[in-house]
């Protein structure tokens, strides 16, 4: 009963805790849609390597929000035809770039000035990463079916032709300017927005539900019992921040309960591998990438986070 009790505390706490954002990021999403039909700025945003991923990133700045709700507004985004580097870049990077993190970071630790510039740089570095390798993928192979169909219907003719929006219509396609598209009315879009919010909410319940089994199996303590060893707390606090599913815009108060039991890598690794992978998030990120690809961001963040991690170990040991 005591552990029937405990993972009951711990749902409540991670659902409450991430629903209000996952609010506003299907809010920000319905609002996009319907200040910007069509999605045309989107298609606008740079496609270069580098730049690409950096302009996503940036645009965390515009949502202070959690991974939850960034989630809907990255969907967003590449259904409106953003390229895929912007749209990764600011799914990966967002949950930290933005100023309620950063300001709660620096709330939670003043003394440490380091770890200021070191979480939103290190969470640079694992999105332009992440985007490296998934932009590797062909978009069939990448992103999750309906999310392709309704990302090509947005493209112009001249990328993505109409064998390939699955319209039926035969010949060859001549290179031709995209039609604009109407707003849509107000009432269409809290609809939209409506069955999105319960269809997204419903797989947040799973994955809180999950991360709450598994956190209650799995104590902290365990995990915080090789705290200064410089390699082994680096993975085991990766492998804390993957199970207790905070959300990032209060992770770093709870990391200030432990922070003096750990080495300064596992620090910023627990700070930096939670807004990209946890468990609630393994329902979220399937209504964006295909099971493969979720894969590979979940293997591609940990290997990025634990050098990052061992490496700051090495600076400041």
């Amino acid at each position: 009963m005591n552990r029937l009790a405990t993972i009951w505390a711990i749902f409540q706490g991670l659902l409450l805790e991430a629903l209000p954002f996952l609010l506003i990021g299907v809010l920000i999403a319905g609002l996009a849609r319907w200040l910007a039909p069509g999605g045309r700025w989107l298609q606008r945003l740079p496609r270069r390597p580098l730049l690409a991923p950096l302009t996503g990133a940036a645009l965390g700045f515009a949502l202070p929000a959690c991974e939850c709700g960034n989630v809907p507004v990255a969907r967003r985004l590449l259904a409106g035809g953003a390229p895929l580097g912007s749209a990764l870049g600011f799914l990966f990077a967002a949950p930290v770039l933005n100023p309620i993190v950063l300001a709660s970071t620096w709330a939670a630790f003043p003394d440490q000035p380091w770890l200021l510039a070191a979480r939103p740089l290190a969470a640079l570095l694992v999105a332009l990463a992440l985007s490296a390798l998934l932009q590797q993928l062909p978009e069939v192979a990448l992103l999750e079916p309906a999310l392709l169909e309704e990302r090509r219907l947005s493209q112009p003719l001249d990328q993505v032709g109409l064998l390939e929006r699955r319209s039926g219509l035969v010949g060859s396609v001549a290179p031709m300017p995209p039609a604009p598209a109407e707003r849509p009315s107000l009432a269409s879009v809290l609809d939209h927005s409506s069955r999105e919010f319960l269809d997204l909410a419903g797989l947040l319940v799973l994955g809180c539900a999950i991360a709450a089994v598994v956190q209650t199996l799995l104590p902290r303590t365990w995990l915080l019992a090789v705290g200064g060893a410089p390699t082994l707390s680096v993975l085991s606090l990766m492998l804390m921040a993957v199970v207790v599913s905070v959300c990032s815009s209060v992770d770093a108060f709870l990391a200030l309960g432990f922070a003096a039991q750990i080495t300064p890598g596992a620090l910023l690794a627990f700070l930096v591998l939670g807004p990209v992978v946890d468990l609630k998030l393994l329902g979220l990120f399937g209504v964006v990438l295909r099971p493969r690809a979720i894969a590979l961001t979940a293997a591609g963040a940990c290997v990025v986070v634990l050098l990052i991690g061992q490496w700051v170990n090495l600076w400041l040991l």
